[in-house]
């Protein structure tokens, strides 16, 4: 699968294991051009609402955000980019070990697109992340502004 457009994706985790599978994944079916790893909810926030976000070369296609974050956590960080007039409408794909009904709820009360609770399993985890992404990236039609 190549990506037709540009495609730029955000992934906001502190677990490197975790991250470097997922990157690992979409990177081997090339289902996106460019993915930013953001370690903390504080550092997600200052990329979005500050100089860094410029390096982007197209808005995100889609942001994956885990919810258990140092500095800030996941559910304040979809709270601030669902508020901003440019982030509201970039699907949003919470991606977290919680399985928690309240943590669930919640995501989506804010504005969440979907909530997948991270499989524990290599192979499981792997063929996530590639749903996750074919999905998204590939099958999804985002609303047209």
């Amino acid at each position: 699968m190549i990506a037709q457009e540009y495609i730029e994706v955000i992934y906001i985790e502190d677990n490197m294991a975790d991250a470097e599978l997922a990157i690992d994944s979409f990177q081997e079916h090339r289902m996106a051009n460019r993915i930013h790893l953001l370690e903390d909810g504080q550092e997600a926030l200052d990329f979005f609402f500050g100089e860094r976000f410029k390096e982007l070369s197209a808005l995100p296609k889609l942001i994956i955000l885990d919810l258990k974050l140092p500095k800030v956590d996941g559910l304040e960080v979809l709270t601030e980019l669902k508020k901003s007039v440019l982030f509201k409408d970039i699907p949003i794909v919470i991606l977290t070990s919680s399985n928690e009904d309240s943590d669930i709820r919640k995501a989506y009360e804010l504005g969440a697109n979907s909530y997948i609770v991270k499989p524990v399993n290599f192979a499981k985890f792997t063929e996530t992340i590639k749903q996750l992404g074919l999905y998204w990236l590939l099958l999804n039609k985002p609303k047209k502004s």
